[in-house]
């Protein structure tokens, strides 16, 4: 008899995947997903075994689908997820021994033994025990096992207990004796596919339709309005985005305003409109729009429009405040006050904020504080937004992220939180883990082969791909680098396509498609005349625009599946470290995309390619097409090694769909 407490499991199950930090947290995936779960399964002995993955949905009851050996004892199953929500899933594995017998059989009958009657018997057997949970079932094995100890030839009663009708309904209802389960069962959260999936543009509603006249002509400045800027949505639409971020919309404060021109300029005119980040005045705080803007009601107005044009509203969720926002005066607890007993403003040394007041959150009013925030979300959900972009969620309490994600999800389970955090990598990943659908990354600062090589491969190939999804933004209203300073037009189509085509979520900043890139001082990343200090009236049909190649980008990104991940990123050889060369294949390795830019912005460069076909779908293949899809161009490639040259002031990459003729 076994020791009391001891195990009695001969089946071992180890290793499940995809798990993030051994079940703590939900790896992620998104609607149509086939997730793929492996787990090390093995027993003493050579037994055969036999698995299936156990998995239920936010609905229905426990569900299974079978396991495969893929080699040394990792077994592979996938669950289909088609519902938004929380998922989970665990390993249940067996000794099959039916399995185990007939590969015996198998063995000795090919070795030449002649007399198997007792082996046979013993097949008998295992039949007569299996479950029998119909007559169909009961009468196919009972009539097996007769044949089993008949008198007919020992070949075709070997041939009786391998029969592929046989094998197929004992798998359907499998014999159990000595199953395993792993333990714990597993959380997978999964997407609305947008999540993943999407194409980001950022515009400041004040700048349309705004009016920034000349000191010398003595007109005041005057904002745009929501109804302004909704006249820009279908061109918006035209470039094929899908999500289009606000940043705050909210009042603004008039304390320690920050001037037009810039940072540091801390003698702001009577005109100056502020920063949107310094939210709160005596109009209002995190729940009302400014009144330069509109109304609430045109607010619905503007997001109604968006959505007639293709476009989903994201609205900035910054926790902080002007000093003049209602809750410094209500709860004055929120913030943290320094030894003189004011309230300390926001600093990143050497820049200040003093516009800004950051919230406290070691508060001893923690639950009305957290309350107070969740009902700012409530609000704006109340009004349909389901994608909300979080400013520096990094500095905020990680305990608060996991709660209100969590408490928005159990109510609406499709909504999008974007982390803006440009920060240490841990933290990037914790807030991924804790429910952030998407983050920030650092591909704005990767611009050599090798960076961008070690950076994808890390996100798409990386423990990060079970939880962490990216999104590449080339410039921000905070972030214009020193590639697209220098490089010119060039350097901006460069970077699209990188961002575009690399991750599956991107986004850009109005005024990329004008190539907007002067600094506000040599060395800064700040923009001159920057849209954060002021009004920002663009001519939007100036020669030179790129909305047109933005679009071409964005309606590929839509045609082809491949585009639509990045786990199916794969990096090929080409000889020169000015040329960057990836693919990505759709499922069952159909459609495949390959992508060749050039990352110098002054130069054309040249090389020779070194694919690899079978990656491509392409081993078996002859001579085959590379139609490039953004100039419309057939080439008729020969195997691996292709000559290729790109000038960056003519057309910087090849997009190339690869077809076998």
């Amino acid at each position: 008899m076994a020791p009391r407490g001891a195990r009695r499991d001969r089946v071992q199950i180890q290793r499940v995947s995809p798990t993030v930090d051994c079940g703590r947290y939900a790896a992620t995936a998104v609607v149509g997903d086939d997730v793929a779960v492996g787990a090390d399964i093995f027993r003493e002995g050579h037994e055969a075994l036999a698995a299936v993955v156990r998995y239920r949905g936010p609905v229905g009851g426990w569900l299974e689908t079978p396991m495969e050996l893929d080699s040394n004892d990792r077994w592979y199953g996938t669950v289909p997820v088609d519902r938004v929500g929380q998922w989970r899933f665990g390993v249940i594995a067996w000794t099959d021994h039916f399995a185990s017998w007939l590969d015996g059989l198998r063995k000795k009958h090919g070795a030449g033994q002649t007399d198997l009657s007792l082996e046979l018997e013993e097949g008998a057997l295992l039949l007569e025990r299996r479950p029998q949970p119909n007559k169909r079932v009961a009468v196919a094995l009972a009539e097996t096992a007769g044949f089993l100890r008949s008198d007919a030839d020992v070949s075709a009663k070997v041939a009786a207990a391998g029969a592929p009708e046989l094998l197929m309904l004992l798998a359907h209802h499998p014999e159990r004796l000595d199953a395993a389960t792993s333990r714990p069962e597993l959380p997978l959260w999964v997407d609305r596919e947008r999540a993943r999936f999407s194409a980001w543009y950022e515009m400041f509603p004040r700048s349309e339709g705004a009016t920034w006249p000349s000191e010398a002509s003595g007109r005041r400045p005057r904002s745009g309005t929501f109804a302004d800027a909704a006249k820009r949505l279908p061109a918006i639409a035209a470039m094929g985005f899908d999500v289009l971020y606000l940043p705050p919309i909210h009042p603004i404060g008039t304390t320690n305003r920050k001037g037009s021109g810039g940072p540091r300029d801390l003698h702001p005119g009577p005109h100056d409109p502020g920063v949107p980040w310094a939210i709160g005045s005596a109009a209002g705080g995190h729940d009302a729009v400014h009144p330069d803007l509109g109304t609430l009601e045109d607010f619905d107005a503007f997001v109604a429009a968006a959505g007639d044009n293709g476009l989903e509203v994201a609205l900035d969720f910054a926790i902080q405040c002007s000093p003049d926002h209602p809750w410094v005066s209500e709860h004055p607890e929120w913030f943290r006050h320094r030894a003189d007993g004011t309230i300390a403003y926001a600093e990143n040394p050497p820049k200040k904020y003093e516009d800004i007041y950051p919230i406290d959150f070691d508060t001893d009013d923690r639950e009305g504080l957290w309350s107070e925030l969740r009902r700012v979300l409530d609000f704006w959900l109340a009004r349909g937004i389901r994608i909300f972009r979080v400013d520096n969620p990094h500095t905020k309490a990680l305990p608060f992220w996991e709660w209100l994600i969590a408490e928005v999800r159990a109510e609406h389970p499709e909504t999008i939180f974007l982390a803006e955090a440009f920060t240490r990598p841990k933290m990037m990943q914790t807030l991924a883990k804790l429910g952030f659908n998407q983050s920030y990354t650092y591909f704005a600062w990767r611009n050599s082969k090798r960076e961008l090589t070690d950076y994808l491969t890390e996100l798409a190939h990386g423990e990060m791909a079970d939880y962490f999804q990216p999104n590449f933004w080339p410039n921000t209203p905070d972030i214009l680098t020193e590639y697209l300073q220098h490089g010119g037009p060039p350097a901006f189509r460069i970077r699209l396509v990188l961002a575009a085509l690399l991750s599956p979520s991107y986004g850009i900043y109005s005024g990329y498609e004008l190539s907007e890139n002067t600094p506000l001082e040599p060395g800064s990343e700040e923009y001159w005349e920057s849209e954060k200090y002021r009004y920002r009236p663009r001519d939007w049909d100036a020669p030179g625009s790129l909305a047109p190649y933005i679009a071409r980008i964005n309606q590929i990104r839509a045609e082809h599946r491949a585009l639509h991940g990045l786990r199916n990123i794969w990096f090929h050889h080409v000889g020169n470290e000015a040329l960057l060369c990836f693919s990505k294949v759709a499922k069952h390795r159909t459609d495949p995309i390959l992508v060749i830019a050039n990352l110098d912005p002054d130069q054309p460069q040249e090389a020779t390619t070194w694919l690899d076909l079978w990656q491509l779908g392409l081993e078996h293949a002859g001579p085959f097409e590379a139609h490039d899809l953004l100039t419309d161009t057939t080439f008729i490639w020969h195997g691996p090694q292709n000559y290729v040259r790109l000038d960056p002031h003519v057309e910087p990459a090849h997009v190339l769909r690869l077809r076998a003729l």
